[in-house]
């Protein structure tokens, strides 16, 4: 009883000096000292508390497990500029918290299995962060990642030893406990890709998020893992489905997907600004801009998540429609694709070069441009030019946004949230770089590779945004036909502008 009523209190545990409670430890550590300690009433009461503020700690909070050792896979990333060149960063991945295996704090009863949570375990937030941990990863046996110098790639399917494993998401360290923040205005970022391997429905995406750079450790109190476990986690489409929030489980008013065995969505989404560097397979790709009313990482409830169900898309913190480039859904059919008729021949790899620039061509300027570059086989190629509004524009500029969204009919979120300037905000506080590969059971990826909304027709303007079937990308066929599907993502680099590239 008096176990429980300290833990329930909680506040007891900061009434105590850490050196009255070392004092007390030490002297329990033999059963005689224990026996002294209990003969004095005054002692004997301290000592029950003192007690149960330790093991209060031991359990409160996201912790993580020691099943299996977190061991980070490195990867070589560089950073440059026109005087002086590239230099090697060595840097490593962490993978997402929600593909972690989630157990008791003591043992290895499933804290959350196949879509469902254990609600013994996890009956509120606080209650399952206490009571489950995240155990380390073997990256490459369970999930498919492997990492070898400057490169990383990412497999679709993994059969492992105890269960099978779909996609990855996967964010770049700064330190064993740090994600790296990436400041990018006035700079450019760069990376090679081969997606020569992804079909209609895949996709593997690159991009930046305002996720805290510890994962969330200093902000709630509750999430014990951290960066180093790959918590923390926001977008811009305020996803539902993380197993925890904030340093809480997300298990209140969980709902399991009824066609993902994987994945549900709880009461919670988590909110912020999103850079779409890249999303793309063999077929289709299209770099994005989204941004948010909110600074930073912010856990959102009801109307504020914005979700797409509740009918309330175009109401929440966040534009979840982004302003995209899209060569093909703006008109530029021969672009991007897979065989050298294309501009881009997506059957080799590629350098992709993405620029921020500023108005007054410094990093204190505002953010008035996303520019886009190519090069493949030695050649710099420029990005498609193309004519919105009868005017001509070959990067992200409100401008261009907001000549697309009146072209295309659709709300302009993009600008109501504040636009290009929002988005240099978060670049000015920094951003975590995200590599994934993923399927999708919302709307098959149809928003990316065919026609969408497939009830409109093709010939009206946005709809079209590649050549794949709008009955493609069912995520029960694509993962059964592919597999071995996979990206690689390698020779990241960022830097002055003009740095990184034709070097």
């Amino acid at each position: 009883n008096c176990y429980l009523a300290a833990c329930d209190c909680g506040s007891c545990a900061y009434h105590l000096s850490q050196s009255r409670a070392k004092q007390l430890y030490i002297a329990c550590s033999s059963a005689r000292g224990f026996e002294r300690l209990l003969r004095h009433s005054t002692m004997r009461n301290l000592l029950y508390i003192t007690l149960a503020a330790v093991i209060c700690a031991a359990v409160s909070g996201q912790l993580a497990g020691t099943n299996t050792a977190e061991v980070h896979p490195s990867l070589t990333i560089q950073s440059c500029t026109k005087s002086g060149g590239c230099q090697s960063e060595a840097r490593s991945v962490v993978i997402d918290s929600n593909w972690r295996w989630t157990h008791v704090t003591s043992g290895y009863r499933n804290c959350y299995t196949g879509n469902t949570w254990d609600t013994s375990l996890c009956p509120n937030g606080p209650t399952c962060a206490q009571n489950c941990a995240l155990d380390g990863a073997d990256y490459q046996g369970t999930y498919g990642v492997m990492s070898s110098g400057s490169s990383l790639r990412l497999k679709f399917v993994t059969h492992g030893p105890y269960s099978t494993n779909i996609g990855s998401r996967l964010y770049l360290l700064d330190s064993e406990t740090q994600y790296k923040l990436f400041k990018l205005k006035n700079k450019e970022f760069t990376f090679d890709v081969d997606v020569s391997q992804l079909p209609c429905g895949l996709n593997g995406a690159l991009y930046f998020v305002e996720m805290d750079a510890d994962g969330g450790m200093s902000k709630y109190p509750g999430n014990k893992a951290g960066a180093k476990f790959g918590t923390g986690y926001c977008d811009a489409q305020c996803p539902h489905d993380l197993k925890f929030i904030n340093g809480e489980g997300n298990c209140e008013d969980w709902v399991p997907s009824p066609n993902d065995t994987n994945s549900g969505t709880g009461h919670y989404g988590t909110c912020c600004n999103e850079m779409d560097i890249w999303e793309s397979n063999s077929i289709s790709t299209a770099y994005t801009a989204h941004v948010c009313t909110v600074k930073g990482q912010t856990r959102c409830e009801g109307a504020a998540c914005g979700d797409t169900a509740s009918g309330q898309r175009h109401t929440g913190v966040c534009d979840k429609d982004g302003c995209d480039f899209n060569p093909y859904r703006l008109g530029d059919k021969t672009f991007f694709g897979p065989s050298s008729s294309f501009t881009i021949d997506t059957t080799q790899p590629f350098t992709v070069v993405t620029q921020f620039i500023t108005t007054d061509g410094t990093a204190n300027g505002d953010l008035s441009e996303i520019r886009r570059l190519w090069v493949q086989n030695g050649k710099v190629i420029q990005s498609s030019n193309v004519t919105v509004g009868g005017m001509r524009y070959n990067s992200i500029s409100d401008r261009f946004c907001n000549a697309q969204k009146t072209e295309f009919g659709d709300p302009n979120d993009y600008e109501k949230r504040g636009g290009n300037k929002v988005m240099g905000g978060s670049l000015d506080r920094g951003m975590v770089l995200v590599m994934s590969l993923w399927d999708d059971h919302a709307v098959r990826m149809l928003w990316l590779d065919s026609n969408y909304p497939p009830n409109k027709s093709p010939s009206a303007p946005g709809v079209a945004r590649g050549t794949c079937s709008t009955s493609s990308g069912d995520p029960k066929e694509v993962e059964s036909k592919y597999p071995d599907a996979y990206v690689t993502y390698s020779n990241i680099k960022y830097g002055e502008l003009g740095s990184t590239y034709g070097r």
